[in-house]
């Protein structure tokens, strides 16, 4: 498990995945209840940091995308993504 506590910088050089794994390990040793209450405290500020990571990834990637979408024509246009409703 990945030490609680990573900086900023340290985050920034994660790739979304591995984010997205660091915070699944950390609810499994949530989940398991077996770390004492600071490391518990600790492991729960990590997620909190890596889930914002992980969100402001989503969003940077998701104004690519409304970026970079081609018209009929081929010619590249701004068109906001829809997300449909599950």
């Amino acid at each position: 498990m990945t030490k609680p506590g990573k900086d900023t910088k340290e985050l920034a050089n994660l790739t979304f995945e591995e984010a997205m794994q660091q915070v699944e390990q950390l609810v499994r040793s949530l989940e398991n209840n077996s770390l004492p209450l600071n490391e518990t405290l600790a492991a729960f500020e990590q997620g909190v940091r890596l889930a914002r990571f992980c969100q402001d990834y989503l969003d940077a990637a998701e104004k690519k995308i409304e970026q970079v979408i081609a018209s009929a024509y081929g010619e590249l246009e701004l068109k906001p993504l829809v997300l449909e409703k599950e």
